[in-house]
């Protein structure tokens, strides 16, 4: 019989990753491209996901790569409006900041400068798949494994969600690196700092052509 002093124990109940021309989600391939624009590879995978969301067009390439690396989960997936987000990365919203700058030497543009927080996109996220849900978003030097398990088991263990969609979400200079994962209690992967790490670097081994 489980002891009340026991903490609860959560696994990865699925992952997405996105780099290189590729979609993965779990081990699966299932996407892959050789387009080298940013632009053209983000509507190409858009297309390929079947998503009907206009919105998605106009949005800065962070959110656009959220969206996509989102959509894998919640359409399988059926998760409530209580679902948590807990994103990190590097460069902060950096990319859409240089391009906003360089609007300003002409005229400002309102649409892009609502996308100079990295946070934007999990309301946009949010707005998508009807969350009413925790999120934080963290900036950090590389991909820390320990804080996005911390931060998510403190969700989890508190109550304040049902499952955490959490990782790393990357764009500097049009590279693009992402690697978001499903936390639940529902059995598969254990959630640890090791298998996170496992799950994350593995993308850096794995064949790019």
């Amino acid at each position: 019989m489980k002891s009340n002093n026991m903490p609860d124990q959560f696994y990865i109940q699925d992952w997405i990753r996105i780099k290189n021309g590729r979609i993965f989600t779990g081990e699966k391939l299932i996407f892959e491209s050789t387009e080298k624009n940013l632009t053209c590879f983000l509507k190409a995978c858009y297309d390929f996901l079947d998503i009907k969301y206009p919105k998605f067009h106009k949005m800065d390439g962070l959110s656009k790569l959220g969206i996509l690396a989102s959509e894998p989960i919640f359409n399988k997936y059926e998760l409530t409006k209580e679902t948590a987000l807990v994103f990190s990365n590097n460069a902060s919203s950096l990319e859409t900041d240089l391009q906003f700058q360089k609007t300003t030497n002409t005229f400002s543009s309102p649409s892009l400068f609502i996308y100079t927080l990295p946070n934007i996109v999990l309301g946009e996220i949010s707005i998508k798949y009807k969350l009413q849900s925790e999120n934080a978003f963290f900036i950090s030097e590389c991909f820390q494994a320990d804080l996005l398990k911390d931060y998510t088991e403190s969700l989890l263990n508190l109550g304040k969600a049902p499952d955490v969609l959490c990782g790393w979400l990357d764009l500097q200079n049009g590279e693009y690196d992402v690697f978001l994962c499903l936390v639940s209690k529902e059995k598969n992967i254990l959630f640890s700092e090791e298998n996170l790490k496992n799950l994350y670097y593995a993308e850096n081994e794995k064949p790019t052509h």
